[in-house]
Parts: structure tokens; C-alpha cells; sequence
């Protein structure tokens, strides 16, 4: 199994391509070659004239632990290029910066989000060197979560920087086909290509989306496994609530919930209640965890930790943004007045709830707070957006 930068790397008539043009590279930790070695390191090594290179959320070392932490520009150390943040005093690149390159790699390994902020980044790119008349390769990478589409599509004018545009919170696509899609969806002028992966097949046990012969590296530092990758379609929505996600512990966004003065196991049994078959594809186990910092810290926390790996995963039958719905509804059940809903300034956006900047709109919070609501209203919502989401996104599959 080939990523995008393997075939570059190994095709000289592709590199020869990049042969007196300056080169941008956008990257981040888990932008490496098959060796392990960084993205940067090999394509100067091949030869590449690269001029400057571009971090995004976290920063080109992923050193930036929580959201809306920013990073600054800086000069590589051992390249001595410029590195230029895409998540500090902008987050699309400037016209200066767009100088510094005639082809811009992009290079950043997805989560299969659309809330997770490298696809945002992508189409910021697209569009500044559309304006700029720059070209840019994907080099393209595995969407871990796999083929699978889950949630409601954005809607129109709740475009944030954790929403590009209308899509599902689980996309199902690779950033290569993301790409394409874009393309035509903004109708922008620009040289694109996708240097493809060879061999993935992303409806293969086991790893399915993730191949099994390729080590997993935290994209951003709390991307650390791919059992959350696979569940953060739905544990992302706890950003938005009062409700900790497992910041502070060693497995963040691994969990369904966790606070000091909710049951878990109350909550759980009640899930079974409203709706059983969003339970599926999973297991679900009662844990006790203290964050060391963020929300709840140094406060003993009951929550459930999901498994969505080995015999437990069905991939076809998991489905976390329903069941993270599920529990905020329990929730919201059990403890009618629970503050629920977080009220603070997210990704930039400082009028609207976070949960609806997260969920591109209102409709998942409003099923949660109406107590008459039942499941079938929302997967009946959701499920004519997937499949609206999966024909339009057919034409642009490349596996």
C-alpha cells in the first residue's frame, strides 16, 4: 500500500515535473513516506526545490494541544525555509505567501471529518491558488473512517472554519477526491492533480480505511488511534457541550461522555431505551476518568468509552454521530435541566452555540432539547441528506 507521497517519491517522471519550480509544502506530523521519514525531509532529499513550507491547526509539528491554540511563522531550523502558520494571524494563506511557490503539495493526513479543519485548509489552498494562478497536487492519503456517510448536510450560510461547505459530518471521501469535489462545487479555475494511493481499498477488514501494513501518527495531538478516528464523527460534538470529550487523559475523543454528576450506567440503560440499534457496530464500557486539565479537571468523571475496534467494530453498523445523538438525548432525558449546551467563542465563531457551529446548524440540539422528538425524526432528517451527499459525491471517487 502506496500514499501519495510514495508514488511521488518513487516516480521520477513526477518529479521531474517539479523540476525548477519552486515548491510549498503543507504538512503536519503524520506527513510521512513509507520510512517514517517526514514529508519535507524526503521530497529535499529527492532533489525537490522546496521554498517554503505551511502548518495548519496544531501547527507543523503538532505541538499545539486544544483548539483555537495558534501558531506563529517561523524558519525551519534544519531547511532553512519559511514556515508559515495556517492557524495563527490568518488561516488561508496570504498573496504574499502564495509567492513563495509555483506548485503548492498538500499533504495532510484526514480524519474523514468535515468539522476536522484540513479539509477547510484544503479549500483555502484551492481557492488562493485559483486567485493566484498557482497549481496543487494532493498527495493523496487513506480517509481512516473509510467509505461510510453519517449526518446531516451543512446548511447553507453556517459555513465556519469547521464547515467548508455542504457536507455531512462524515464524508466518506479522500482528501484527493475532496478536492475534485470542491473544484467543481466553488466552480474555481486552478491546476489540480491528485498523486493517488495504490492499493488502498477502504472496504477491506480489517483496518478498512486504514491499511494494516502502515503505522498510525497522530494527525493532531488527540488524534492518537484509529478507534478515534473512527468515533469522532460523534465524540466531536462533546466539544460543544459541558460534557468532557477526555481532554486532560490519554484517550481524547475515545469517549461518549464523561462528567462527575452524570450516571453513565443510568445513562446507557436509557440509550437502550430510546434507540437500541444506534447502539450498534460498537461496545460501549463504563469508565472512570479525572482530566488533568480542560473541562472537569481534577474532578472524578463517570463516563463510557467506546470500542469501535477488533471483534467489536461492524463497519457497516457504526454510526457515532447517532450515537453520540443518542446520549445527549439520554442525557437530556434523565436530567431534563442539565446544562448541557456549551456557551463559549468556537473556532472564531462568537454568536452562535459551538453545537451548531459543530453540526453546520440547529437541527441536532433542537432534537435533543424537544422532549416529544423521536429517533425517526432525526435519522430520517440525516438519512435523506446521506444519500443526497452520496450521489452527488459518486462522480468524484478515485478507489
Amino acid at each position: 500500500m502506496n500514499f501519495g507521497i510514495d508514488r511521488l517519491l518513487a516516480d521520477r517522471q513526477l518529479l521531474d515535473q517539479l523540476s525548477g519550480r519552486r515548491v510549498a509544502l503543507i504538512a503536519h506530523p503524520a506527513s510521512v513516506a513509507r520510512d517514517l521519514t517526514h514529508s519535507l525531509d524526503a521530497l529535499i532529499a529527492a532533489g525537490v526545490n522546496v521554498a517554503s513550507a505551511f502548518g495548519p491547526q496544531h501547527g507543523l509539528k503538532g505541538d499545539k494541544q486544544d483548539n483555537m491554540v495558534e501558531t506563529a511563522d517561523e524558519v525551519d531550523p534544519r531547511s532553512g525555509i519559511p514556515v508559515f502558520s495556517l492557524y495563527g494571524k490568518v488561516r488561508r494563506p496570504t498573496g504574499q505567501m502564495m509567492t513563495t511557490a509555483d506548485v503548492f503539495l498538500f499533504d495532510l493526513q484526514d480524519l474523514g471529518c468535515r468539522i476536522y479543519t484540513f479539509v477547510t485548509t484544503l479549500l483555502y489552498v484551492l481557492e488562493e491558488a485559483a486567485k493566484h494562478g498557482k497549481e496543487v497536487w494532493v498527495l493523496d492519503r487513506p480517509n481512516p473512517a473509510g467509505r461510510p456517510v453519517e449526518g446531516t448536510l451543512l446548511v447553507p450560510g453556517q459555513e465556519s472554519f469547521v464547515g467548508a461547505a455542504a457536507m455531512p459530518m462524515r464524508h466518506g471521501l479522500t482528501m484527493g477526491e475532496m478536492g475534485r469535489w470542491f473544484i467543481d462545487h466553488f466552480g474555481l479555475d486552478v491546476a489540480y492533480r491528485v498523486i493517488g494511493m495504490e492499493g488502498w481499498r477502504p472496504d477491506e477488514a480489517l483496518g478498512f480505511g486504514w491499511p494494516q501494513d502502515r503505522i498510525w501518527i497522530n494527525p493532531s495531538p488527540n488524534a492518537a488511534t484509529l478507534n478515534m478516528a473512527r468515533a469522532y464523527a460523534g465524540t466531536v460534538m462533546l466539544e460543544g457541550t459541558t460534557l468532557s470529550e477526555g481532554r486532560g487523559t490519554t484517550r481524547p475523543l475515545e469517549v461518549l461522555f464523561g462528567a462527575p454528576d452524570v450516571d453513565a450506567d443510568a445513562v446507557l440503560a436509557q440509550m437502550h431505551q430510546i434507540a437500541p440499534q444506534w447502539l450498534a457496530g460498537c461496545a460501549l464500557r463504563e469508565c472512570w476518568f479525572e482530566p488533568t486539565f480542560h473541562k472537569h479537571s481534577g474532578k472524578l468523571c463517570h463516563g463510557l468509552f467506546i470500542h469501535a475496534e477488533g471483534g467489536f467494530y461492524d463497519h457497516a453498523a457504526f454510526r457515532p454521530w447517532r450515537l453520540q445523538a443518542l446520549a445527549f438525548k439520554a442525557i437530556r432525558t434523565l436530567y431534563p435541566t442539565y446544562d448541557l449546551w456549551r456557551d463559549f467563542p468556537y473556532e472564531y465563531e462568537l454568536e452562535r452555540l459551538a453545537i451548531d457551529v459543530i453540526n453546520g446548524g440547529p437541527a441536532l440540539r433542537e432534537w435533543v432539547d424537544d422532549a416529544a422528538a423521536q429517533p425517526g425524526d432525526l435519522d430520517r432528517m440525516a438519512s435523506a441528506d446521506e444519500m443526497e451527499w452520496a450521489a452527488q459525491v459518486q462522480e468524484y471517487l478515485l478507489y
